[in-house]
């Protein structure tokens, strides 16, 4: 399974020009599912309404499904549709009966769906009222395109009853070309008032800052329609400001200190008119890393590695995880790193990391990895499971994994991720359960097209760059990445996925900033450096090292703040003030400097 992502944040606003009487997303289905058993389901894989809402279906053939998501028109909510074949199941119908509009005048009542069709000249979904459950009216519309649009039933059709039945069904001869489906979304029925004349325009939401603490970010929505009165805004958060539409025709409202990495709505009363915007998925405010980049996964057991401010969850699915202590066993040649580790596998959420671009040269990467287990891992082609990219789309350098048996599996790379690709697998045996320390290079040759990627598995410790272990070439014009600015770690499916840790991850432009150098736990430039206890339990810390010198010490945050620096000349330091957790600690002696992952206790 190859799964599409999407970094565009898009807010689609509509204006209800009154109040919402009946409204009905149909939830999120687990599968395709019939409506007498969607009924009996739990939230979110159920109607959203319950009694005195009554819903009917023809048995076995009208189904709710998440394919072909509604998108393309306002207020589309883009999880569960329902569908209706145009070729087969012919007369079958969803039923919808007990809502109440008696309030209401008939003149101002109305009813809008979203609405997919393949063609706008064949015979269309027959939709129908009732205020009996008997006897049926058909209700005109015309579909504005094939695909999704959103339809808007008008004109005094939909009557003032405290017993309002609405009826879709297939219509029992369906003309060529109409070959494919109908499906709905988003029914609604509301009572129209002329007087509700403001209109929201799609907003744009914009950080306040960009940094490795949690930021806020200000939702930006221009309107027209604006009129005398009292309007009432209420956000789900944040501080509303900008133009008022009671004063000012046309402007710009705005909400500011909206927290990052939380969704935002908004809902606007004037009277009997009221105005929404749909959900606002999270805004990150996340920082670009600069190279060389390290990252030691130290941040809070059971943790979501996307809800970090150095990464970002690009799809859907379940989390990757971080684990406390350390991967086991131990790598030969590298201090073990005991404050956590990533763990995922199977098929789930994505996260990317992004870093300086870089278009240029050779960009690496390097991690300790131990494939805990290749159980259920069953795909022939094997998976990728770690790569750069431009964007989460735009992928290469991916690193795979290839299941032998439950026990052993393969190692691959591929330079890009595109149709038509092969990738190239190492032809040694790894085992589970073991921790490797693998490199993977990116070497672009931009004028001659074909790129390549080179892997070493288990190279020495701080010595020049061997031979690689497996290389990878490209020479497909126009499949080469034109620059590198992520890295993204990646679980596809149950059976090309394994069971993965990865810990000590390291990017940079040379071999010896993701080998050796000066990055993290791996670091060993300062000569008999020991950083005890770890953790800390009583409030002291000793640092000591061979030259026992004058040591220029300062702790980061999991979120990168720094929280203590302090200069030492002998090996103790006092870190009462710190409050339990997990920390980076960055020691500089003789101009050399090693880093550690610090946890207080």
């Amino acid at each position: 399974m190859k799964k599409i992502y999407s970094l565009l944040l898009v807010l689609i606003s509509y204006a209800s020009f009154g109040q919402t009487i009946y409204s009905e997303n149909f939830g999120t289905p687990t599968g395709n599912t019939t409506v007498a058993a969607y009924i009996t389901s739990t939230a979110p894989a159920t109607f959203q309404n319950t009694t005195p809402i009554v819903y009917t279906g023809t048995s076995g053939a009208t189904s709710l499904r998440t394919s072909t998501a509604s998108s393309g028109y306002s207020g589309a909510s883009g999880n569960g549709n329902v569908f209706l074949s145009q070729t087969t199941n012919l007369g079958h119908f969803i039923q919808i009966d007990g809502i109440n509009t008696s309030a209401f005048s008939a003149t101002n009542l109305q009813l809008s769906f979203g609405y997919n069709t393949t063609s706008t000249s064949a015979a269309q979904l027959i939709v129908e009222q009732s205020t009996n459950g008997t006897t049926w009216t058909p209700l005109t519309f015309t579909p504005s395109a094939t695909g999704w649009s959103l339809v808007t039933v008008t004109g005094g059709q939909i009557p003032s009853s405290t017993t309002l039945s609405l009826r879709f069904t297939q219509p029992s001869t369906v003309a060529v070309p109409n070959t494919g489906q109908f499906r709905i979304d988003d029914v609604r029925v509301f009572n129209f008032d002329p007087t509700c004349t403001l209109v929201l325009s799609n907003p744009t939401a914009q950080c306040d800052n960009i940094s490795l603490g949690i930021d806020t970010y200000t939702v930006s929505i221009p309107y027209t329609g604006g009129t005398p009165g009292a309007y009432t805004f209420t956000p789900s958060s944040g501080t509303v400001g900008g133009d008022n539409p009671a004063t000012l025709a046309a402007g710009t409202i705005t909400v500011s200190g909206v927290t990052e990495g939380t969704g935002f709505t908004m809902t606007i009363t004037k009277g009997s008119c009221s105005y929404s915007t749909t959900a606002l998925a999270p805004l990150d405010c996340k920082p670009v890393s600069a190279l060389p980049y390290y990252e030691p996964f130290a941040y809070a057991e059971a943790s979501s590695l996307g809800a970090s401010q150095q990464w970002s969850n690009v799809n859907t699915g379940d989390n990757i995880i971080v684990a406390g202590g350390s991967i086991a066993p131990a790598y030969p040649g590298l201090n073990p790193s005991t404050t956590g580790f990533v763990i995922f596998d199977g098929v789930g959420i994505d996260c990317v990391s992004p870093f300086t671009s870089v278009n240029t040269g050779t960009v690496y990467y390097s991690f300790l990895l131990n494939v805990a287990s290749m159980t259920g891992v069953s795909d022939a082609n094997g998976g990728y499971f770690a790569a750069f990219g431009s964007n989460p789309t735009n992928l290469g350098a991916t690193l795979w994994s290839k299941r032998i048996d439950d026990t052993s599996f393969n190692l691959g790379i591929e330079v890009r991720t595109a149709t038509g690709a092969s990738t190239s697998f190492a032809t040694a045996t790894y085992q589970t359960g073991q921790t490797y320390f693998v490199v993977v290079g990116y070497t672009f040759n931009p004028a001659a097209s074909d790129d390549s990627v080179d892997l070493w598995v288990n190279p020495v410790i701080g010595a020049a760059q061997p031979a690689a272990t497996i290389s990878d070439a490209q020479t497909a014009a126009g499949t080469d990445l034109s620059t590198i600015s992520n890295f993204l770690l990646r679980q596809d499916s149950a059976t090309e996925t394994p069971s993965v840790q990865i810990d000590e991850l390291r990017i940079g432009t040379t071999w010896t900033q993701v080998t050796g150098g000066t990055l993290g736990t791996n670091n060993n430039n300062i000569a008999g450096l020991r950083v005890y206890p770890n953790p800390v339990t009583n409030g002291t810390l000793f640092i000591e090292t061979t030259a026992n010198a004058e040591k220029s010490v300062t702790i980061f945050d999991v979120l990168g703040k720094q929280v203590l620096n302090t200069t030492t000349t002998d090996s103790t330091i006092n870190v009462n003030s710190l409050n339990s957790g997990v920390y980076i600690i960055k020691i500089t002696e003789e101009g050399k400097t090693a880093s550690r992952k610090l946890v207080i206790k």
